[in-house]
């Protein structure tokens, strides 16, 4: 069992930047695909970014097309915490973000196995 607690979200301005933070509990938080998914009101979960194992590298992370270049996803499995950069924010990025962790590299959602609460991120315009 893991339990994933998020946090950094808040309000800024366009152009902005936050980092979010995904701290996890339980074990083998290393052995885990970590992903962030968002889902901004009325519309549908969305996949963000992940990193974990592809076969070849242990901390490969891969982008949404519409983060990639502004978003950075990074782990430390000392901290058992997973983070996300966001620079350059726009209102488009208004959403609740999640952390989820799963045992496949994948950017599917139900493919993950464990949740956060989520962390509202808002950018003003």
């Amino acid at each position: 069992q893991v339990q994933l607690v998020e946090s950094g979200g808040g309000l800024v301005q366009a152009g902005g930047s936050l980092r979010l933070s995904c701290a996890a509990s339980g074990r083998s938080f290393s052995s885990y695909t970590m992903g962030w998914f968002r889902q901004a009101p009325g519309k549908v979960r969305e996949f963000v970014a992940r990193i974990g194992w592809n076969g070849f590298s242990a901390n490969y992370a891969y982008y949404a097309d519409s983060v990639k270049g502004r978003f950075t996803i990074s782990r430390d499995n000392a901290k058992n915490t997973v983070y996300l950069q966001m620079n350059s924010l726009k209102p488009e990025d208004t959403a609740v973000y999640y952390c989820a962790a799963g045992s496949s590299s994948s950017s599917y959602g139900p493919d993950y196995h464990y949740w956060g609460q989520g962390t509202q991120v808002t950018v003003s315009s």
